[in-house]
């Protein structure tokens, strides 16, 4: 493998880009994310266009507004996405956890910034070859169509909570969403991991960092929640969607 993280001529044709023996078939976010469709005898030429990368936090997958030549299947780590404002602001438009697949927007320029918020590992595809690839598998296709009316999905909820939510409700509906997602990758944590900061979640959720503060502070007093160094424990998850509710 050269530097790149690309087989070379000289290496072993069964190279798999660091992952282990049996490449993505033994990879434990498949099942959840877009390759989840493919058969085991596809995966074989899905790792040949793919590239493992890692991202120390604060590094920038991709920028917005650069050509999008690429995308990144997230295997590990937490990524923020955001847009800059005309005014130097940035509004969070959310956060990819492991599964999540990102730059399939079908425009030729990346419509917001990736950046890490934890070490980051993806796999990361050329976007021309990763195009090629689908064009002749149309149960890929269809999970990608899911996935897209998912973030859609998202996109509309993430504007309802902007605009018709109190902040309380906010922070609630954000730790609910949260513990829901990480519920994919590990069912029996009782913790849910906020490795963003204040400022992070605040951006998020139309906030400023004063208001999620105090809200969290709020909801530990009224032992809804337990913040933790990592994160928060949610000691009633039936009083937390009774908030989202009203």
């Amino acid at each position: 493998m050269d530097t790149t993280g690309h087989c070379t001529a000289s290496a072993d044709k069964n190279c798999k880009h660091d992952r282990g023996e049996n490449g993505c078939a033994e990879c434990g976010i498949r099942p959840i994310s877009v390759c989840g469709s493919l058969e085991l005898s596809e995966l074989e030429e899905f790792v040949r266009i793919s590239q493992i990368a890692s991202f120390t936090p604060k590094t920038m997958l991709f920028e917005q507004g650069a050509p999008a030549g690429s995308v990144f299947n997230v295997t590990d780590g937490v990524v923020r996405l955001y847009k800059s404002l005309p005014d130097g602001r940035r509004q969070i438009m959310g956060f990819a956890l492991p599964g999540d697949f990102l730059g399939l927007a079908l425009m030729d320029l990346y419509g917001v910034t990736a950046e890490a918020v934890t070490k980051v590992r993806v796999c990361r595809f050329a976007r021309p070859a990763f195009l090629t690839f689908v064009d002749d598998k149309p149960h890929l296709l269809r999970r990608l169509h899911e996935f897209a009316g998912h973030e859609l999905s998202l996109a509309q909820d993430q504007m309802l909570l902007l605009g018709r939510k109190t902040a309380e409700e906010k922070v609630a509906a954000f730790l609910i969403n949260m513990q829901a997602r990480y519920a994919r990758l590990s069912p029996s944590s009782v913790t849910v991991p906020l490795p963003m900061s204040r400022q992070d979640i605040a951006d998020y959720l139309g906030l400023t960092i004063e208001t999620v503060s105090r809200t969290l502070t709020k909801l530990a007093r009224e032992k809804i929640i337990l913040v933790v160094p990592d994160g928060v424990r949610l000691l009633s998850s039936e009083r937390l969607d009774h908030l989202t509710a009203t």
